[in-house]
Order: C-alpha cells, then structure tokens, then sequence
C-alpha cells in the first residue's frame, strides 16, 4: 500500500469521533448523485412517451394517455431536481463542516503537542517550516475535504448506478461503454504512484521557503544595517524558483492524465454511439433506451476527466497529512509523569547532584556537577561562553533531561514533580526578551492573568519599569508592537523582570540579563535584586561580574565543570580564573588572558 493511502488510513483513524458525520455526508453525496443522474433517465422515459404513446413505459404503470404521461415526467422532474438542491445543500454542509472541525482538531493537537516537545527540537528546525505545516499543510487537507472527498464518493456512485442501468438495459453496449473504466481507474493510481513523490517534494519547498520568509522578516534590521537587501532577495528567489520548479513537475504529470482519459471516454462513446446507433435502426433497441444509453454514457465518463484533478488534491492533501502526522509522532524526550507536589511554603532549594548532560552535534555540556545552592541565597554561575551556564538552567527548567545524575528542588526529585509543578515555582529573566504582541498590562500579567492592576503596578515598580509605564500615554494599555518592537531594550528586559516577579516564584533565574543593556538599566536590575533577593533563591547568569559582586556564591565553570566557588572576596583572594577576569573587566589586567 502506498505512503498516500497509509496517511489516509491513518487520517480516517485520527478521525472516528467524526464517523457520523462522514457517514451523513457520505450518505447524502450519494443521494444528491442518485437524483443528478435520475435526469437522463427521464430523457430516455420522455423520447418512449413521444414514440411509442399509449404503449409507453410509462403507460404500463397506469398513465395512459401521453398528456399525463408528460405532465406525470413534469412532476417528477421537479421532484427530482428539489431532491438534488437539497442533498447538495446537505452534503456541502457536512462535508465543509467536517473539513472546518477537522482541520482544526488536528491543528489544534499538534499544536499542543509541539509545545511538549524539548527545545532542542525547535534549535533545530526553522520556526517557519513549523509554521508553515500547522497552516499550510492543514489547509491542504481541508481543501480535499471541502471537495475532493465528494467527488471520489460521487464518482463510485455514478460508475456503479450507471453500470447497474446500462446492464438492464443491452449487456453488450455495457461491456463496450465499460472498457475504458478499468484503464481510467490503471492511469489515476499510476499516476497517483508517480505524483506522491513530487508532492512530498512541493510540500518540503514551501517549508523551506517559508522558513526563509520568516527568518528574514524576523532579522530585517541586521538585513537593512549590512545592506544584504539584494543578497537576501536572491536567497528569497532561488528558494521561490525551487519551490515552483516542484510544482512545475507535479503539474506536468497531472495535465498529462488528462489527454489520455479523455481519449478512453471517446472509446466508450463511440461504443454506446455507434452501436446502440445500429440496434435502435434494426429494432434490437427502445429508441427511449438508446437515448438513454447515449446520455448516461457521457454522464459515466466525463465526470472521470476530473479524476486528475481530485487526485491531485488527494496528494497535496495525503502528503501534508504525513509531515502533520509526522510532526504529531515526534517523541517527547522529556516526560511529564511526575505526580509529586511539593510541601508549602515551597523554600526555593536547589541541589544538583553529579549531573552530567552532553550535546550530540557541539559535544558541549557539563560532566559531573555538584552544587548546592540554599534556600534564600542568591547564586551566580560565571564562565566563558560554552562552559556550561545556561546547560545547568534548561536542565533545572527540564527543557533538557539529564544523561547521569539528578536535580532537586526542596529534596525532590525534578523528574517526580509534573512540569506544570515545577516550572510554577521557577521564574525565568531571559537575555533574549520575548514580549507578546498586545498591551504591556498583558505582558506583565502572563504568568498570573488573574493578577489586578494593583498587583501588576507593584511588580512593575520591583523591576523599576512603572516610571516609563507611567509617562506613555497609554500606561498599561500602551501597545508594543510585534517582541516588543515599540520598546527600547532596556525597557523590554524590565518588562521581563516585572513578568518574573508578578509570578511570585521562590526561585529566581536571571540568565545574562543583563548583557545587553544599557548601564542605566543594569544599576536599575542590581537596584531591584537588592530589594528582591531576600525571601527568595536567585541564579543568576553574569558576563558583567559587577551585577554580582554580593552573591552568597560565585560559581565558576569551565568546559562542563566546576573549578571554583565562593564569594567575591574569596575568589579574588584566590586569585584564579574569576580574579583574573575581575581585573579584565575593571581595568586592572596586565594581560586580557583568563576565563
């Protein structure tokens, strides 16, 4: 079975709530096909009635004059063509519906799932790759299922009450008018072989170029400050030729499916034509039958021309049903199957305990820490890029899973608390600030969207945030723009420790947040952290040792390890790496060797 009808099988198994809707829509497909075909029936009873009169079909069934035969056949007609209206109605209905409901479960699930997933799955793949599969590709699925699902039932439908008609009425005309059916049927699935693969490859180009769309409008001003506008245009151009290059190829092979089918239906209406033509003349055949015959047959084999392109929706929609399934099927290294809680007051302490974790591609991490970092202390992790800091923070967050060794918040196992446990108690102050587009109320409010104004304001003056809050003329209401675009830098990393305070967690993480901004927002963070710190566990992550020179404990990495801990004046009186880099950053080296 191909990969196409396995994604299908798959796709009718995620979708078995849906089973009585899909037997409705089917149902009423079927029956709105039934009464489209039921005209050229009529034709046929109409040309008997005009020939033949009072020995008519129609006559044996107690109409005897042909004035209420034809007034019987007007009545029925209309009857028919209301019939028709209202189950195409229905099945639009059902099947539009279906495709909505679907295509949102689906995005909705693997959505959810994706946000399961490590962060090291999102550090390697484009975030426009992913975005592209969540809404592109489930839109191809819900363009089959607004169209392409009906049409396969309804072609069923009229090949097998055609057949059924044409079998009553002449055997051989049937088997003449039929030969072309079963080639029809070979050319679609050979055709479907051949174009499974080129639309797996449209399906990955317009990842790849979504990815580059998005990565450039995230990075235009880097774009614009290196001039690299014609560069990136190119980049832009050489992915969109790709991606309709792809195209170019399935198209090639579904316009080529076409010319041949249509050739098979003038076997068949040539057979039906000519030699139905023949047994009419000599009597064999009703003249009422032959017109029948005549007209079901087009009825029997146009409707196959668009076989191409329902194929064609069926494989632009199977082969984005394998990249969501797919991305649905990616295992979670980390799982959330704690179901311990911790005991209140939770007091915030941390202890890693010969930890070991390892990166498969860089072969970075750290090997064998030890660190006991009390309740109520501020500690502050230092190193040279690549040490080991920020691993130490994912691992306690549980973004990553340790490969030796274990974690403990309060003398608990990290891994037997539910993530939502131990994040809820865990704050995190991000060198890399991501505000949501929306109002800063909202921002600050994230972790607790619960918390009043009052609550929002004090978290603000903590973070020394609300004096710029309060001189926009929206305050709290003012807009931001898409990460905060309409902030200055400082203004942002405030922001983000006002959004860590109002959570209120016993454990405060500050990773480099104070790296990239300006000195008036970092006197104001160490101002904050001086009120802030007491009550509570900070980890701070610092490249400028002045933001930490009043931490209980200095710890300080290389390659993965710990190779000195104290407190300021005791690393400095030891006078090893951190002194070193003490005396670079004060002015005071002789050298800028060091850590």
């Amino acid at each position: 079975m191909s990969s196409s009808f396995k994604a299908l099988g798959r796709l009718l198994r995620y979708a078995r709530g849906y089973r009585r809707t899909i037997s409705g829509a089917i149902a009423c497909s079927v029956i709105n096909k039934l009464f489209d075909i039921a005209p050229e029936l009529l034709i046929g009873v109409a040309i008997d009635v005009v020939v033949n009169q009072e020995t008519s079909f129609v006559a044996q069934l107690g109409f005897e004059s042909p004035r209420s035969q034809i007034m019987m056949l007007g009545i029925l007609t209309f009857v028919i063509w209301a019939g028709e209206s209202l189950f195409e109605y229905l099945y639009q209905l059902m099947w539009r519906g279906l495709s909505q409901r679907l295509q949102s479960d689906l995005r909705q699930d693997v959505y959810q799932h994706v946000q399961q997933l490590d962060m090291s799955f999102f550090e390697s793949r484009p975030s426009g790759q992913l975005v592209a599969t969540l809404n592109d590709d489930v839109n191809q699925l819900e363009r089959f299922l607004d169209g392409g699902a009906n049409a396969i039932v309804q072609v069923l439908v009229t090949v097998l009450a055609i057949g059924t008609v044409f079998f009553v009425l002449s055997p051989l005309i049937a088997l003449l008018a039929f030969v072309p059916v079963p080639l029809i049927i070979a050319g679609a699935f050979y055709f479907q072989r051949k174009a499974s693969p080129l639309y797996a490859d449209v399906r990955e180009k317009v990842g790849v170029l979504s990815g580059r769309l998005a990565n450039n409008i995230a990075g235009i001003a880097t774009i614009k400050s290196f001039t690299a506008e014609a560069r990136e245009a190119a980049r832009v151009r050489a992915d969109s030729e790709a991606y309709v290059e792809a195209n170019r190829r399935a198209i090639r092979m579904s316009s080529a499916f076409i010319p041949v089918i249509r050739m098979g239906i003038l076997t068949g209406f040539l057979a039906t034509f000519l030699v139905g033509g023949l047994q009419a003349l000599s009597g064999e055949l009703n003249v009422g039958a032959y017109g029948v015959l005549v007209f079901l047959t087009q009825r029997l084999l146009w409707p196959m021309t668009g076989l191409a392109n329902v194929v064609d929706l069926f494989e632009r929609a199977m082969a984005s049903t394998r990249r969501l399934f797919n991305l649905l099927d990616t295992p979670c290294q980390t799982q959330d199957q704690g179901t311990q809680t911790l005991s209140a007051p939770v007091r915030g302490e941390v202890i890693l305990s010969d930890v070991h974790f390892r990166y498969s591609r860089t072969h970075g991490g750290i090997k064998g820490v030890s660190l006991t970092i009390p309740a109520g202390q501020m500690v502050a992790l230092v190193g040279t890029t690549g040490a080991g800091k920020s691993t130490l923070i994912k691992l306690l967050l549980r973004f990553l899973q340790p490969q030796k060794g274990a974690l403990y918040l309060d003398g608990v196992p990290i891994d037997q608390l539910s993530l939502h446990e131990l994040r809820r108690h865990l704050a995190l102050v991000s060198q890399d600030v991501y505000l949501f587009e929306g109002r800063i109320r909202d921002n600050i409010a994230y972790g607790r969207p619960e918390a009043s104004d009052e609550e929002i304001i004090r978290a603000a003056r903590q973070a020394e945030a609300w004096d710029f809050i309060n001189a926009l003329p929206e305050g709290l209401d003012t807009l931001i723009g898409e990460r905060g675009a309409r902030l200055s830098g400082g203004q942002r990393q405030r922001l983000s420790l006002a959004r860590a305070l109002l959570k209120d967690a016993p454990v405060l993480i500050l990773d480099e947040a104070t790296s990239a901004v300006d000195n008036e927002t970092e006197a104001a963070i160490q101002r904050s952290l001086a009120h802030i710190a007491h009550g509570r566990t900070v980890i701070v992550i610092a490249h400028r040792l002045s933001t930490i020179v009043n931490a209980d404990n200095i710890v300080v990495l290389e390659h993965g390890e710990i190779v000195e801990q104290g407190d300021h004046q005791a690393l400095l009186a030891l006078n090893g790496r951190y002194a070193s880099q003490w005396r670079v950053q004060t002015g005071h080296a002789s050298d800028v060797s060091g850590v």
